[in-house]
């Protein structure tokens, strides 16, 4: 009998990219999304299609029941839009979260949530290990760590089934470019096809892990295996990361480099709330889900122009 899943944020980056996958697998998909960024002409026809508020209970609850599993994409994943707007994306962020948390208990099936490499703020030492410390310096860090706190008294007090994987800097095809909080590479890949200018924001020397998001994607996958075959109570997390260190000065220069040599480059004021050096360390990933996410920068960044 074919698998059913709910996605939250479907419609998203990183969701219509997952639930492409999972029809293809030959599962049956309901996408939950409220389009405040995700577009419906991302998400693929053979997907069931809701508008809707993740923080809406009794959807959600009517949604989860007939599934074998929930994947959890649904947020607000801008850190300067959960700066400004702290209350609001605080409840779609972390309570949101915990009422799905609740419902995948009740109903006794996994869930695989997004969480971040936004929750160790400013690492002493890289790369990045899961049981480093988690020093988080923005209100979107703070509530993705609060969820794998939930998470694991879920797993303790409600026999909850969760993974959360610590996504670092995710790219590819469908991030939206114009958007005020895209990601860097989308933004840096629109001034470049435009001829116009790049500011980076400090001086370029902050150091990022970036990973394609089919190797996102397929984390996805092998976490809610790894929790159909758990069957007890579990709080795993994992990081999504390459190990791979690569400067923003060195990103730009490889996008100018692929697509126009010539492009204007400047330095901006820095953004409050960034960090420094981000780069995580891939074994768990490895030991526990047998993933290495193995697509270069380079090859990234083509498809990323085949796709456009």
């Amino acid at each position: 009998m074919p698998k059913r899943y709910l996605v939250t944020g479907g419609c998203g980056f990183i969701g219509s990219h997952l639930t492409e996958t999972l029809v293809a697998d030959g599962s049956s998909v309901v996408v939950l999304d409220n389009l405040s960024t995700g577009h419906r002409d991302n998400l693929t026809n053979s997907a069931e299609f809701i508008v809707g508020d993740v923080r809406d209970h009794k959807l959600l609850s009517d949604l989860a029941k007939d599934c074998s599993g929930i994947f959890h994409l649904a947020a607000i994943a801008s850190v300067p839009k959960c700066t400004q707007q702290w209350h609001d994306s605080h409840s779609i962020n972390l309570s949101a979260s915990v009422d799905i948390f609740e419902m995948a208990a009740e109903c006794d099936i996994p869930v695989v949530y997004a969480s971040s490499s936004a929750i160790y703020g400013d690492a002493k030492r890289t790369p990045i290990g899961e049981d480093d410390p988690k020093h988080p310096i923005s209100p979107y860090g703070a509530d993705k760590y609060a969820m794998e706190l939930h998470a694991t008294a879920g797993a303790r007090t409600r026999d909850l089934r969760s993974f959360g994987l610590r996504f670092f800097n995710i790219y590819g095809p469908r991030q939206d470019p114009h958007s005020p909080y895209a990601g860097v590479i989308a933004v840096f890949m629109r001034h470049a096809l435009a001829g116009t200018s790049i500011t980076i924001h400090g001086d370029g020397e902050q150091i990022r892990d970036f990973v394609y998001v089919a190797d996102a994607v397929a984390a996805c996958h092998a976490a809610m295996g790894h929790l159909h075959d758990r069957k007890a109570a579990a709080a795993e997390v994992s990081n999504v990361c390459t190990g791979q260190a690569t400067s923003i000065r060195t990103l730009v220069n490889s996008v100018a480099d692929l697509i126009r040599p010539d492009l204007n480059i400047s330095n901006g004021p820095a953004r409050a709330g960034d960090i420094m050096i981000s780069v995580g360390d891939p074994s768990r990933l490895n030991r526990i889900l047998g993933l290495q996410p193995s697509t270069s920068l380079s090859d990234g960044l083509r498809s990323i122009l085949t796709h456009h």
